[in-house]
């Protein structure tokens, strides 16, 4: 949730709070303001059995852009569900914008001498691959970001594609969306993070944001039982209609706005 901007009363309570010290609330366009106090909270952890309570992967990329058709991995983050960790910087061929590195703090020089990009991606690939193999769920926060240009770079680079048909993704995002219906307003991984009261240390760096969205897919599935119970087949399905559902809420607001809309087919991964 982002902060109030200026001093403003509480919506729920009335008092008086200062400039950063409020949760903005609420859906685009009518967001509120809630103390210290008032703001929302998940529920308590529960007992209930189900794939939370299971060993997960997880993955997350840095990039040089959000486009797949034109931009590069240039670090991964890999996650294994047994306790061992796969990182590594990528030499994307092509330089690294200003802005990208302002996000990731990844440079140009940080690069130069490490794995080319065909060789990067190949262990990706191939550690994704082991992960589908053993039916084990990979946490990946906005899995059509992420997915989408891995794909992409495996077919740019020549390597082969895992078999996505048979992976089982867990997309905090998605859930968290299908949780709440977006009357919590931003949700990027930092604010879900702080919702669900787990740590994230240094934000845009690779595997400090696979770990984090493995944590918070572990208080999902402990605090809301509809979720954490069933499988993971079973929760695949109920993304792609919640992700549906979030796109058709989002293009209706990006309609109006001269936004660019999305594609409700594109979990959990869109098209290159």
């Amino acid at each position: 949730m982002i902060s109030n901007e200026v001093r403003t009363q509480c919506a729920k309570c009335g008092t008086w709070v200062e400039i950063g010290d409020a949760s903005m609330v609420g859906p685009h366009g009518d967001r509120q303001p809630y103390c210290p106090d008032c703001r929302p909270t998940p529920p308590d952890r529960a007992e209930h059995d189900g794939w939370h309570r299971r060993p997960l992967a997880s993955l997350d990329f840095e990039t040089t852009g959000v486009d797949p058709r034109e931009d590069r991995v240039v670090s991964y983050g890999l996650l294994g569900d047994q306790g061992g960790e796969l990182v590594g910087f990528i030499n994307p061929g092509i330089p690294i914008p200003a802005l990208a590195s302002d996000v990731h703090g990844i440079s140009d020089a940080m690069v130069h001498d490490a794995q080319p990009a065909a060789d990067g991606i190949a262990i990706v690939v191939d550690w994704v691959q082991s992960v589908i193999d053993r039916g084990v769920g990979l946490v990946v926060f906005n899995a059509p970001y992420d997915l989408t240009m891995l794909r992409a770079e495996a077919e740019r680079w020549g390597v082969h594609q895992p078999d996505w048909d048979r992976l089982l993704v867990v997309d905090p995002f998605v859930i968290d969306w299908g949780i709440e219906r977006g009357r919590l307003g931003q949700r990027k991984l930092t604010n879900v993070c702080d919702y669900y009261g787990v740590a994230i240390d240094n934000a845009h760096d690779a595997t400090c944001d696979a770990r984090a969205a493995r944590d918070v897919a572990y208080e999902m599935g402990m605090r809301h039982a509809d979720i954490g119970t069933g499988t993971l087949a079973g929760l695949a399905q109920r993304q792609r209609e919640w992700y549906a559902l979030r796109v058709a809420d989002w293009n209706a607001y990006a309609t109006d706005s001269d936004r660019q809309p999305e594609d409700p087919h594109g979990w959990p991964m869109g098209r290159v």
